[in-house]
């Protein structure tokens, strides 16, 4: 036993002297620093190269103005914020590149033309103080809205500032709570105190960047006298404190995320935090008239009962408190319906569910004989949201959505839903065909997804066709109405397909697991197993084929690009993570190894490396001319990603574009012509590459 000790212990420090070997005969770390001169002169030169190639393409010019006649448009739904009798809503448009914050009346909002007051001026800042802002949102005190903390980030970055805010005065509040730069959690527990994590110092963040310490802040003290409440792990994914607020009192909480889907929920009581019994892993939907509400992610057997994974639960807390566990069932999934969202509202819990990857709301109320259901009508097969409620009043508004109608817009309100604004036509849809079909990924599994096929469409294999896919941190691919693909892509007769492989949250946790660490080779699978139904229905062909995906997107087409390079004709890799062997080692990485694995750990690299895109390209494989982009800013998914992905790939010969966004974000810019421009660049590549 000792020798076979000692054998795993010499094997796992040879596994960690290659892996460091192997890091340090990477000839791209230097792409790794974000703003160093070497790396940015690198990424200017490629701009260069691509946006001079890019821009003579015959369509780059009328997408580009014609997206953005589409972001700046003034008949764009202003999705805003329902709050008592005031609507607030963020806008950006030519005259308002940064943004406004701004607000009006319920009665005027249902108006075709609303009467806007200005509360705060993006662009007006930006003159005055010279920072390129870019608006993150505003949290405000319930349940009069009064006070709120306000955070805006230089170039949309995550990390961000945080000031207080008179919505009354519309000014910031002289001495009020403010935060320098950074990943904070600011939120209110009451008039004079809030909710604060932050990089309080060394050791007081997570090695993914997040806070560690939660503290209780009180107004007119330093924030050095903040009192600490709780500290999670170095290595966990962040902790937190925020409350709750309800008509029926006010509810306090601290979590802590050790991992992705994994968190310890704790209620404070007095100066005492008490940990709230539930399966780590199940997912607190808040407080509903003195009820906990749960969602599970797996199967819970409690109180003699067994409470299948994806259901939703209800039990009153204080009885919860004292021991009991007989939950009401508000929800139970089946093979194809799944939880997608829980919102509330004073009187009802709203409901979302996906029924074969189109969107149901239904709105529960509690009564003396049980829960009342009541199916909300949509007009169509298509996408449901709730996009504004509160615990404070009834009425909520919800949008809908589908690949060819533009989105509609409805206020709930007296038991009634009406229809108060709808999104203009921004592409001719006449013709336009949207199918669901299914494809059999490599162990047999049925892999559904949507095609939306052109005006005079005809399937003999010369349609350009455009795949898009995610795939990760159970977050489905639904229908929805993209004036910009529909204008630059879908009317000029290209072919729109959306795989809704594992991965994914389309059919519940289970579907999400199936492709987590170990399994997510199947992520590649499901996509490329679409991809050559595709080409067997006639579609389209390999060289006609291209793929779009951002974020794990990108992963997942750059990975689907090297794992079968011969199906696909272009790649638009959208800030993408690529190098799965140093992942967690850049920016927030380490919060993800619940998704992909510990690269660090030798039995989880060796599951890893086998599909990780950044260590799998080839010298000697033909791979289509992809196209990388990513942002200067994005401080979530490190833009050495695309950087050192480009790179390899063009030190191995390959012909690759790339493109690097200085603004944005984890996104494609911050203001519209920034947008507009990376979104020009795509379309321009797939018609030059597929066209």
């Amino acid at each position: 036993m000792r020798k076979a000790l000692c054998a795993l212990a010499l094997l796992a420090v040879a596994s960690t002297l290659a892996v460091l070997a192997a890091e340090e005969t990477d000839p791209f770390l230097w792409l790794e620093e974000v703003e160093g001169a070497k790396a940015l002169a690198w990424a200017k030169d490629q701009n260069q190269k691509t946006t001079a190639e890019f821009e003579k393409v015959k369509q780059f010019k009328p997408i580009y103005d014609r997206t953005m006649q589409i972001l700046d448009s003034q008949e764009r739904i202003p999705y805003g914020n329902l709050r008592g009798d005031t609507v607030y809503n963020f806008w950006q448009d030519k005259d308002h590149p940064r943004g406004i914050w701004r607000r009006a009346s319920l009665a005027s909002y249902r108006t075709a033309a609303p009467a806007w007051e200005t509360v705060i001026d993006l662009d007006a800042m930006m003159k005055a103080d010279g920072i390129p802002w870019a608006w993150k949102g505003a949290n405000c005190l319930a349940p009069e809205r009064r006070l709120c903390i306000v955070s805006m980030s230089r170039g949309g970055s995550d990390a961000a500032v945080y000031r207080e805010f008179d919505v009354t005065t519309k000014k910031f509040i002289e001495g009020g709570f403010s935060l320098p730069e950074a990943k904070s959690n600011v939120s209110w527990r009451d008039e004079n105190t809030v909710w604060i994590g932050t990089d309080f110092g060394p050791g007081t963040t997570t090695t993914s960047g997040y806070p560690r310490v939660v503290k209780l802040w009180k107004r007119g003290t330093p924030l050095s006298e903040a009192k600490t409440v709780f500290e999670g792990e170095t290595g966990d994914v962040a902790s937190t404190g925020y409350s709750q607020f309800t008509p029926e009192g006010r509810y306090d909480f601290v979590v802590r995320t050790p991992a992705f889907f994994r968190q310890e929920m704790y209620i404070v009581l007095g100066d005492r935090l008490l940990r709230v019994d539930i399966p780590d892993d199940a997912n607190p939907e808040g407080m509903f008239k003195d009820r906990m509400v749960v969602s599970l992610r797996s199967d819970w057997g409690v109180g003699g009962k067994t409470y299948r994974q994806g259901s939703l639960l209800a039990i009153g807390l204080d009885p919860f408190l004292r021991g009991r566990r007989d939950f009401d069932v508000l929800f139970e999934p089946s093979e194809r319906i799944s939880l997608q969202g829980v919102t509330q509202t004073r009187d009802a819990l709203l409901v979302n569910t996906l029924d074969n990857v189109r969107g149901k709301l239904t709105s529960l109320t509690p009564g003396p004989g049980g829960w009342k259901r009541e199916e909300i009508p949509l007009p169509g097969l298509g996408t449901v949201n709730v996009t504004s409620a509160d615990e404070w009043q009834s009425s909520f508004f919800y949008n809908y959505a589908d690949f060819l109608n533009p989105s509609s817009l409805f206020l709930v309100a007296d038991g009634k839903a009406e229809k108060v604004k709808s999104a203009p036509r921004f592409f001719n849809a006449d013709g336009m065909k949207v199918e669901q079909f299914e494809a059999t990924s490599k162990d047999g599994t049925k892999i559904p997804y949507f095609l939306v096929t052109p005006k005079g469409f005809k399937a003999d294999g010369n349609a350009p066709t455009l795949l898009g896919g995610y795939g990760g941190f159970e977050i489905p691919e639904v229908p929805y109405y993209d004036g910009v693909n529909g204008s630059a892509w879908l009317e000029r007769g290209g072919v729109y397909a959306v795989a809704n492989i594992r991965g994914g949250g389309e059919f519940g946790p289970a579907w999400h697991r199936a492709a987590q660490k170990e399994n997510h080779h199947r992520n590649f699978e499901d996509f490329t197993a679409v991809a050559e139904d595709l080409i067997t229905r006639k579609i389209t062909s390999p060289k006609k084929l291209g793929i779009i995906g951002g974020s794990q997107g990108g992963l997942l087409v750059s990975g689907s690009m090297v794992y079968r390079p011969e199906l696909f004709g272009a790649v638009v890799c959208e800030v993408p993570l690529a190098d799965m062997k140093r992942f967690n080692k850049l920016l927030a990485g380490a919060s993800w190894m619940a998704e992909y694995g510990n690269p660090d750990v030798p039995e989880e690299w060796a599951y890893i490396q086998k599909w990780s895109p950044y260590q799998n390209l080839k010298k000697d494989v033909v791979y289509p001319k992809a196209y990388f982009w990513t942002t200067t800013r994005d401080d979530r998914v490190h833009p050495a990603h695309a950087r050192k992905m480009a790179a390899k790939m063009m030190d191995q010969g390959h012909p690759v574009y790339y493109f690097e966004q200085i603004e944005g974000g984890h996104g494609g810019g911050t203001v519209n012509q920034q947008k507009a421009y990376t979104e020009a660049l795509e379309y321009a590549y797939l018609w030059k590459m597929l066209g």
